[in-house]
């Protein structure tokens, strides 16, 4: 009696797996003919000359304890990019109120910019090599 019971009971498990199998493959369909590809459009490749609507970068290179160029004159919204590459590590702090803001990291290796939005004279120094002095006139 008990191979009855257990033929019995695989039975209704392998009708339990093959039902649930044919409703997930059923849900699965969505009922539509998905023969036809659908097209994705490429995009269209512009070309736009290198001034227009891109404000132009200065990067001052940080290296053998000097920023290079020390002084610098850039537009209002251009961005100035330091670009650290000496031995040792170097910052970008603004002196007095109107650079308040320049102000990064301690850097070692690496970039850091900022984007001047204000026309003026910015100076600022090395916080850490207070010799290392530059400004950025903003017109």
């Amino acid at each position: 009696m008990s191979m009855v019971r257990h033929r019995a009971a695989s039975t209704r498990v392998v009708a339990g797996l093959v039902v649930t199998a044919a409703l997930l493959a059923a849900g699965c369909s969505s009922g539509e003919d998905t023969a036809t590809p659908t097209r994705t459009p490429r995009p269209v490749a512009t070309t736009t000359s290198p001034t227009e609507n891109k404000p132009s970068q200065l990067t001052v290179v940080v290296d053998d304890m000097t920023f290079s160029p020390a002084d610098a004159t850039i537009k209002v919204g251009e961005t100035v990019t330091w670009k650290f590459s000496d031995s040792a590590p170097h910052n970008v702090q603004g002196i007095g109120d109107k650079a308040m803001g320049i102000n990064s990291p301690i850097i070692d290796k690496g970039e850091w910019s900022y984007t001047f939005t204000q026309p003026g004279t910015y100076r600022y120094l090395c916080s850490l090599h207070p010799q290392m002095r530059g400004t950025v006139t903003v017109e």
